[in-house]
């Protein structure tokens, strides 16, 4: 054996262990012919002579003590962070979420007890579906993606949709955000294209192309939110934006003048709802003036019949109690009315009937005209 003694003593075993004259394999005595084993009490000696001369002073025990404190200090030191203005930590406790910190500077418990996460949680994420923006040389250019942008509408037409969703993590949904989902933007741009699609799947293409714009957004926006919640995913979708919505290149033009021909209707017909609402008030006004003037002529003219027919009955009563006094005085209310506007003149023949007026005498002249004898004279009639 290897470390068998050599020359060993009467009696004596020749193990390693054995008594006899040869010594232990750390001993002193004689040595064997094979391959000595590591001294480890020279092995620490030596590793402690070498940790004395890279130590400041050569402290010994206590340098090992203070370079144990500084490790540990620094490890202390590792638990500080910073969250920048758009994120928010979220705290890991042994891969659990314990807390969230707002930005600035924070502290957790160093690793591996406590680690952190600082997601975008305060930034408005955008998704486009439909297009892209891609680089040409020096500018950016919009790249059509058919296979997104393409759809069917509840009356079997095809519409080419390109919209944007503008979403960010919710205030307390960071936790949700993080671990019960894998890849948001990959989700919300998968619960974009299938929520477009379905309102779009139960809508006619008219609508959808001339002004339900607001309309399509609004119920893509809750029907998204609704699913995203659903899956517990953390996000608020802010904003859904319709990009393009046209039919597709290969009817585009045909479709353009179809919606040019419908424009030029409707402005025919607030063409002609003008004019209505410009000429039937005034017909309508006129129609009110005509009736007024013929109830008043009515109403006049009844209360005239019936004041003269009051009047003839009163007539009537006294011409029954005085017949001869009766006729004389409508004699002469007629001949006062008749002759109450005209020029007279009286000629008294004097006594014994003789007597006369000069017959060349212009006495019609020297009487002041009344108003009527005026009017008589300008146009020639005669008094």
């Amino acid at each position: 054996m290897p470390w068998s003694n050599q020359g060993g003593g009467s009696g004596g075993g020749g193990g390693p262990w054995g008594s006899g004259g040869g010594k232990g394999p750390w001993g002193s005595g004689p040595q064997s012919s094979g391959p000595n084993p590591p001294d480890l009490e020279e092995m620490l000696r030596r590793g402690q002579d070498k940790l004395r001369g890279v130590l400041p002073g050569n402290l010994g025990g206590k340098g090992v003590a203070l370079l144990l404190l500084g490790a540990v200090a620094l490890w202390g030191f590792s638990g500080f962070f910073k969250v920048e203005p758009d994120e928010l930590g979220v705290v890991l406790r042994f891969g659990k979420d314990v807390r969230e910190v707002q930005p600035g500077l924070n502290y957790h418990l160093p690793y591996p007890i406590e680690t952190v996460l600082t997601p975008k949680a305060l930034r408005i994420n955008k998704i486009d579906i439909g297009m892209r923006q891609v680089e040409e040389g020096r500018r950016i250019a919009p790249r059509e993606v058919p296979e997104e942008s393409l759809m069917l509408t509840g009356d079997e037409n095809i519409v080419d949709v390109d919209f944007a969703v503008l979403w960010k993590i919710k205030p307390n949904g960071v936790g949700d955000y993080l671990f019960n989902i894998q890849n948001p933007e990959g989700t919300v741009k998968a619960v974009a294209e299938s929520a477009m699609r379905e309102v779009i799947g139960r809508a006619d293409i008219e609508p959808i192309l001339t002004g339900a714009r607001q309309t399509t957004e609004a119920a893509v926006q809750n029907l998204m939110q609704t699913t995203l919640d659903n899956y517990g995913a953390g996000i608020q979708v802010t904003q859904v934006q319709l990009q393009k919505v046209d039919p597709p290149k290969q009817v585009i033009d045909a479709f353009r003048d179809v919606q040019a021909a419908r424009i030029d209707l409707d402005r025919s017909v607030n063409e002609g709802q003008t004019y209505a609402n410009r000429v039937v008030p005034q017909a309508r006004g006129n129609v009110a003036k005509i009736t007024q003037a013929a109830e008043a002529y009515k109403s006049q003219t009844v209360a005239q019949a019936t004041g003269e027919t009051s009047r003839f009955l009163q007539i009537y009563a006294q011409y029954k109690k005085a017949p001869a006094v009766t006729r004389e005085r409508m004699y002469l209310e007629t001949m006062e009315r008749v002759l109450g506007g005209s020029n007279k003149i009286i000629m008294d023949s004097g006594r014994g009937g003789s007597g006369g007026v000069v017959p060349y005498l212009p006495l019609n002249e020297l009487m002041p005209k009344t108003p009527s004898a005026q009017s008589n004279s300008q146009t020639g009639a005669k008094p």
